[in-house]
């Protein structure tokens, strides 16, 4: 397998064969996020990417079952492109359970619902999708290139095609000034939604981006630990889905997973148990690296 720069997963994909399908993200405007800038986006032709399948099953034999196709973006490659390395994918792994992938709203909505359809009858079981926040002056904000609406359709989307649906939120992104509405309309949109994962991050600004330097000249105020906690708390009361909720993250400040709603009180129980621990116990607000 050949790899190009820093390569990105998420958590869950740990385990799984990574292979570049494309390089960078095409948006690669978000304040908050620093992993590709400076990288130009583009996809890798289906050669490639087959040259890199095999070479994995040369590697590996046909023993892999599980496999996500970096960079940020790949849904935005073409039907017949994806649906191509799909297919193929299958043929070398026959125990394969799972191919996933990242995709953003503003680029799933590219697609029609018959062209995910079949995107998900050729194999890919699963989209990793940085929601962020479900609030549009927060989307704004962060210049996430969508709004609230864009992220419903595209997620219902999503859903309705038979994909499994991650779906991730930053706690604390919309700072003190946007942090109920941030967790209310955070909320409300996935209640629309109902993904089959809900995935919690809070919020790092790191040095080269521009929310970091809202942060330093005082324009971004960083919620504090116990901020931090309220914000989540209020956002999982306001959660009505059946899905699976994970802080599985070093950035937060709270371990508490579930299946919603079942597991509601309990993930609310840890929220508070957190809230009485000292806040000087936590680890400071910005530490820059994580």
């Amino acid at each position: 397998m050949r790899y190009e720069g820093i390569v990105y997963r998420p958590p869950s994909e740990a385990e799984s064969l990574i292979i570049q399908a494309t390089i960078g993200c095409p948006h690669n405007k978000c304040a908050f996020c620093k992993m590709y800038r400076g990288v130009n986006f583009r996809i890798r032709s289906v050669a490639e990417i087959k040259e890199d399948l095999l070479m994995a099953k040369d590697y590996y034999g046909d023993w892999v079952k599980s496999v996500f196709f970096a960079d940020g973006n790949t849904i935005l490659m073409k039907t017949d492109q994806l649906v191509e390395i799909l297919e193929y994918t299958k043929e070398l792994f026959p125990k394969v359970e799972r191919i996933t992938m990242y995709g953003s709203a503003q680029y799933i909505a590219l697609k029609t619902q018959e062209e995910l359809n079949r995107i998900n009858r050729a194999g890919l079981s699963r989209i990793h999708t940085g929601m962020e926040s479900g609030d549009d002056e927060v989307l704004d904000l962060i210049n996430k290139g969508t709004d609230s609406s864009k992220l419903i359709k595209a997620g219902v989307m999503v859903k309705n095609a038979g994909i499994e649906l991650s779906e991730y939120i930053i706690v604390g992104v919309g700072g003190k000034k946007f942090t109920k509405q941030h967790a209310l309309n955070s909320a409300k949109v996935l209640n629309e939604i109902n993904p089959d994962f809900i995935r919690i991050r809070t919020i790092v600004p790191f040095p080269g981006t521009e929310l970091y330097d809202m942060y330093k000249n005082g324009e971004f105020e960083l919620l504090s630990p116990h901020e931090a906690l309220r914000e989540m708390k209020l956002f999982v009361e306001n959660l009505n889905v059946t899905s699976y909720f994970y802080t599985d993250h070093v950035s937060n400040y709270c371990y508490a997973n579930g299946k919603l709603p079942g597991a509601k009180n309990d993930i609310i129980d840890s929220i508070e148990k957190n809230l009485l621990i000292d806040e000087s116990r936590f680890r400071k607000p910005y530490e820059g690296t994580l």
